[in-house]
């Protein structure tokens, strides 16, 4: 039993990848619903949605070519008390290769590293498509996570970087 939907449809512009879902989106059926968490207010202070959406309002995304999914859809918060037999990632792969998007963008550096079993150290923050090595791979983002609890490494500026690469696009 998934935590939360997956919002994926053929051929989205993005798709936002988290880690898994928090106790608290769980718990609510939406995702980054928790009232600390910033995916919302920056995806409408990037430019990405026109209004600020609320987490209930996360279906509204594909409308906008966007999309939402996990690494881990069977277990729900703080990403070190997920267990990392849990973690997915060819089950991902596999969706990302069947609905094609244009872009992926992790939504962390552990969502990121736990999917290309990579170091996190070893990644950096904006573009990185060497993550995604499949024909016709989509360009691939890792950005800081907008969770409550990494703010110390908070750094709205990859956000903007996608956010222009998404505009571009149209």
């Amino acid at each position: 039993m998934q935590t939360l939907p997956d919002l994926l449809a053929p051929n989205l512009r993005l798709v936002f990848i988290g880690t898994a879902a928090g106790r608290v989106s769980a718990a609510r059926g939406a995702y980054y619903a928790n009232p600390s968490n910033k995916f919302w207010r920056t995806l409408h202070a990037v430019g990405l949605t026109l209004t600020q959406f609320e987490p209930h309002d996360f279906r509204n995304l594909a409308a906008l070519g966007i999309g939402l999914t996990d690494v881990c859809k069977t277990h729900s918060g703080m990403d070190h008390q997920i267990p990392h037999a849990s973690f997915d990632a060819p089950r991902l792969k596999a969706a990302l290769i069947q609905h094609a998007p244009r872009a992926i963008a992790f939504t962390s550096k552990k969502a990121a590293s736990t999917f290309a079993a990579r170091p996190t150290g070893a990644l950096s923050y904006g573009r990185f498509d060497a993550l995604a090595t499949w024909p016709n791979a989509p360009a691939v983002f890792v950005l800081p996570s907008p969770s409550g609890a990494g703010n110390l490494y908070w750094d709205e500026a990859p956000w903007r970087e996608l956010a222009a690469w998404f505009k571009a696009q149209k």
